[in-house]
């Protein structure tokens, strides 16, 4: 029998311990192209956070207890692994060294000893395999101006390091050609990020049992400032894919080694992004599949859900696959009619999924992984909030806002008639990143006790091309505080009236944080409680102590530098405005945050302090940016909450 209460009071089969557990934390994927094994990195939240590799279809781990497989490079990580015919290489985070090992196995180093050292993204040359080709990131000197970024050679026989390439600020996705005689790899140079400029590079290669040398590179993509071009992947031993954002969307495009030619797949540019701002190394979302150059499997973001494309690489047509999993990321080749993916529902936590494509307009979805029966939800599925995409409009400028919006869902409960949910808006990181619509038990805590929540993909978010990413450019404070506002207001309003206006928080992390900090500065009449999650307080000391790879992302932001606009970095740091903020303010930080670090939160704490306002602030002594141990996801998420009911005087 349905209940009458209030919205945000209702009793929910979603508890903490529901989140905690919800479905396997896979950080990403990489296969065996030998063997075609499937292997999985998974997050360990109850062993302090650590990454493990697990054979995925087996789902046994490949290293024990004592093995961290995580890389720092770029500090946020990614691709710390590779598997090449039964053997894997991988990072070890505690040393920073990269070990050897088969299943069943002892792994043993094959780098010397030096923490200043950190490596990832490798690539094993398919006829010399004790030779791999890797980014090494040297902390020797830890300022970020210092450190310095190179491809290297790793021979894992003699267990010796020798630099390759060098002279760019960042590299990333070297890549063999079948017969190992050429290489791809990616680079680019302050100050843009990967998304902004980026190029793609190939030369010829010489490998013998002890050495690895090039000849002949040529960069044959992507310009700075200008063009990003990434993702490089061989099709054949002629023909590299990549993709550019050269007509506005990242599309499919590929360069000849006999014609000397780049240029785009599709006989037609398709607004859609068919790849993501490469935040971290493990990201991928396209792949050949006949290593002929004939056929590719790519995902895109097609109104604001992934999509599955089969592209013909030599009749530049694409053919949509019907999928029912609506976020889909970290794409691999398994066999030739194969890829695995991780892949969202609606109303399915992430799961590794195999996609078998023997008959294109019928593919086949399994998962794999040996905890699939594990995977079955553990509340019923009529709780689930499905999340209604909506775009709105800027009055002043017309320009669009792109919103998520999940509504409150109980089959137990019903709220007074006339009753408007309160609302939590979420502003997400980055910022150049996006929300996605695949199921999230987070959310679903929230919506199946009565809140309703509402994701801003905000003017700067990836998935909507790069004019709508520029948006920000010179403009971040401003734009994506804008858009909020815009999404809460508009929500609240006629002829949506979906939410409480006068029940409405907001909560972010990292640059989603300073959004949140923003917010309440800029407009502190629509927000009633805010969450700041190792959020930007001062865009000055953040300019001063972040780290090498988003060094310079804050200038493009901000329209320059600290002294070239010093009052641009005065008027939108929140530091500067607490006295604005009159919600109350929950802040949350990680006591060894090298992104956003602790200073940063700890500014706008004692500003909010000093002048008698209402702020709670929790450290987590041991983590970084992000939580990582389960009793701290547990805390933050509980906390959260309690705050919220408190603030909207929701106590039972």
């Amino acid at each position: 029998m349905t209940k009458t209460a209030a919205y945000g009071t209702w009793t929910s089969p979603i508890t903490t311990d529901v989140v905690l557990k919800s479905g396997v934390k896979v950080d990403e994927l990489f296969v065996d192209p030998i063997t075609a094994t499937i292997y999985h990195i998974e997050a360990r939240p109850s062993e302090g956070g650590r990454l493990v590799i697990v054979n995925t279809e087996k789902g046994d781990d490949v290293v024990g207890k004592d093995w961290n497989v995580r890389s720092a490079v770029h500090e946020y990580g990614g691709a710390p692994a590779v598997a090449y015919d039964g053997v894997i290489y991988f990072s070890n985070f505690k040393d920073s060294r990269v070990y050897r090992v088969k299943e069943g196995e002892s792994p043993e180093p094959i780098t010397p000893e030096n923490a200043n050292h950190r490596y990832a993204k490798f690539a094993v040359h398919p006829k010399q395999p004790h030779l791999l080709v890797a980014i090494r990131e040297d902390h020797t000197n830890p300022q970020p101006s210092a450190v310095v970024n190179i491809l290297c050679v790793i021979n894992a026989k003699e267990k010796t390091v020798t630099p390759l390439v060098s002279g760019a600020d960042f590299y990333s996705t070297p890549c063999f050609t079948p017969d190992g005689k050429h290489i791809a790899w990616q680079q680019w140079f302050h100050p843009d990020m990967p998304w902004e400029g980026a190029e793609v590079h190939v030369a010829e290669v010489k490998a013998g049992e002890y050495s690895l040398t090039l000849a002949n590179a040529k960069h044959v993509a992507g310009k700075r400032i200008e063009v990003s071009a990434g993702y490089p992947v061989w099709a054949s031993n002629d023909l590299l894919l990549f993709v550019s954002d050269e007509p506005g969307y990242y599309n499919p495009w590929t360069y000849s080694i006999s014609s000397g030619k780049a240029g785009p797949v599709l006989s037609k540019p398709v607004d859609e992004d068919f790849a993501a701002p490469f935040w971290r190394l493990g990201y991928n979302f396209g792949v050949p599949l006949d290593l002929e150059g004939k056929m590719a499997l790519f995902t895109a973001v097609k109104e604001g859900r992934n999509v599955l494309y089969l592209v013909s690489l030599h009749g530049g047509t694409l053919e949509e696959l019907e999928c029912p999993y609506v976020n889909i990321s970290s794409i691999q080749r398994v066999t030739y009619e194969a890829v695995v993916f991780q892949g969202q529902k609606h109303d399915e936590s992430e799961r590794v999924v195999l996609c078998n494509i023997k008959e294109y307009a019928k593919p086949k979805f399994t998962s794999v992984s040996a905890k699939a029966d594990a995977e079955e939800l553990p509340f019923p599925r009529e709780v689930i909030s499905v999340p209604r995409s909506i775009t709105l409009k800027v009055p002043e400028t017309g320009e669009p806002v792109h919103v998520l919006f999940y509504p409150p869902t109980n089959p137990d409960f019903a709220a007074p008639e006339g009753e408007k949910p309160p609302a939590v808006v979420s502003a997400h990181g980055g910022p150049t990143s996006r929300a996605v619509p695949g199921l999230s038990t987070m959310i679903q805590y929230y919506t199946s006790r009565g809140f309703a929540w509402i994701d801003v993909n905000y003017g700067g978010s990836s998935g909507y091309g790069r004019k709508y990413i520029k948006r920000l450019e010179g403009n971040w404070g401003i734009v994506d505080v804008q858009d909020c506002a815009v999404a809460a207001q508009q929500l609240a309003a006629p002829p949506y009236s979906l939410i409480d206006a006068q029940r409405i928080a907001i909560t972010g992390r990292s640059a989603g944080g300073y959004t949140v900090l923003m917010a309440l500065c800029s407009y502190p009449d629509i927000f009633a409680a805010g969450t700041s999650s190792f959020g930007i307080s001062d865009l000055v000391t953040l300019g001063e102590f972040t780290h090498k790879f988003e060094s310079q992302y804050l200038f493009k932001l901000a329209g320059g530098t600290p002294s070239e606009v010093p009052d641009v970095y005065r008027e939108r740091s929140p530091v500067n405005k607490a006295d604005k903020i009159k919600a109350p303010l929950l802040v949350l930080q990680g006591s060894i945050d090298a992104v956003v670090p602790p200073n940063q939160a700890e500014l706008i704490v004692s500003n909010i302090k000093k002048r008698g306002g209402r702020v709670e602030y929790i450290v987590f002594e041991g983590e970084g940016h992000g939580w990582r141990k389960a009793e701290n996801i547990r805390t933050a998420l509980e906390k959260e909450l309690s705050f919220y009911e408190d603030v909207f005087g929701l106590r039972k």
